[in-house]
């Protein structure tokens, strides 16, 4: 079973390398699938010194899109069995591969969220953050009859074929509701297994802002109550 690990890039150059470092050590041999998403800071650069590395494949935007957007370049780019997205930073260790893609060797599963909140030892990063993906999470299971811990973790896996054939129109944040609610609409089962988080805040990077929590719910009322044919 082969990994496909996208990573939308914009503006990471103090953590880039160590991540990147970080998931070629994972014993899973993930190939990566880095977007830069117009980067104006040295993150360019630092993509550019793995050229010659055949586990991954690196592919940009001349101007700043969204992370929906460089996702979807990444995953039109993917061929592994499974994609999973991972952000650039260092909140999301990749030592969680491991418990994430075994749930996919029963042929039944197609995705698997990894949870933040099924391990209680986390730190729970600024309240604001914190309310902001409970109260998501909420939403999501009321609207869509889920039942999942921790809607908008970064850690997303999906067998490539399905992902690949998700309409998705994404350009923002809004990929994690978008893609959430499309699987739930299909009646796709969402699993969970807890993993690691080590939250950083607005002064060390972190770009989701009050503003993206609102687009995160217009994205879930707005999937919740489209016609049938726009989830196809």
């Amino acid at each position: 079973m082969t990994l496909d690990v996208i990573i939308p890039v914009y503006n990471e150059e103090d953590t880039l390398a160590e991540v990147l470092e970080r998931v070629l050590a994972s014993p899973l041999e993930p190939t990566i699938v880095a977007v830069d998403d117009g980067s104006s800071d040295g993150s360019p650069g630092i993509l550019g010194r793995y050229a010659g590395n055949d586990r991954v494949c690196v592919a940009s935007h001349e101007r700043n899109l969204g992370k929906g957007a460089a996702v979807r370049t990444g995953i039109g780019m993917a061929t592994g069995d499974i994609i999973l997205v991972q952000d650039a930073d260092l909140e999301y260790d990749p030592e969680d591969y491991g418990a994430i893609v075994a749930l996919f060797n029963d042929p039944a599963v197609e995705v698997v969220y990894g949870s933040r909140r099924l391990d209680r030892t986390n730190p729970t990063g600024s309240p604001m953050f914190l309310m902001g993906g409970v109260s998501l999470t909420w939403i999501t299971n009321v609207l869509y009859g889920t039942r999942i811990t921790d809607e908008p973790t970064c850690y997303k896996a999906f067998r490539r074929e399905l992902l690949q054939s998700l309409p998705l129109s994404c350009m923002r944040f809004e990929f994690c509701p978008e893609v959430t609610a499309i699987v739930a609409r299909r009646g796709i089962a969402i699993h969970e297994v807890p993993i690691s988080y080590a939250p950083r805040s607005k002064a060390e990077g972190k770009k989701i802002g009050v503003g993206d929590w609102f687009e995160a719910v217009h994205t879930l009322l707005k999937y919740r109550f489209a016609p049938r044919r726009t989830i196809e």
